[in-house]
């Protein structure tokens, strides 16, 4: 099974009305096909009366595994559906790594 499908399988645990977990990895520099580095949107009212950096810990914790391993970065955009719908349902766009495509 690949990285990105383990990610979400262990994420729909939180029954999230929105998850994207998108591979970044071709905006870096790393080999072709690479599953290193994921971008994770996740909309859960189990975030509710969390912070941001305790929703983080739930999330690494969850990942331990990937984290210890394969996955090199993980950027998580992480709401309550409240803030989801106050933002209107947009999460932040990723820069390109400044070593991408040396």
């Amino acid at each position: 099974m690949r990285i990105q499908e383990v990610i979400e399988q262990k994420l729909k645990d939180l029954n999230p009305d929105v998850l994207q977990v998108e591979n970044e990895s071709h905006k870096h520099h790393v080999p072709p096909n690479s599953e290193t580095h994921f971008k994770v949107t996740l909309v859960s009212e189990a975030f509710e009366g969390f912070t941001q950096v305790k929703r983080h810990q739930r999330i690494y914790g969850m990942l331990s595994d990937e984290l210890a391993g394969p996955v090199h970065a993980l950027a998580l955009h992480l709401y309550t559906p409240s803030e989801w719908e106050a933002r209107g349902k947009a999460r932040p766009e990723s820069p390109n790594c400044m070593g991408a495509g040396q």
